[in-house]
């Protein structure tokens, strides 16, 4: 499992990145979700890792 915090504003980002953030479930900056260790998961969280706090649950 692995919790992601959104850090960062997607305001200023393409709309792929904003796509990524949303379809990890993040809207607003400081909201966290738990997610499972999935290689999908993982890529998209890869893809926008500049904007997100990972942690290992």
């Amino acid at each position: 499992m692995v919790k992601i915090t959104l850090v960062k504003s997607v305001s200023n980002e393409n709309a792929s990145v904003k796509a990524t953030v949303a379809a990890l479930g993040l809207k607003k900056i400081r909201q966290s979700k738990t997610l499972e260790s999935t290689p999908a998961n993982l890529g998209q969280i890869e893809k926008v890792k500049y904007l997100l706090k990972v942690e290992e649950v």
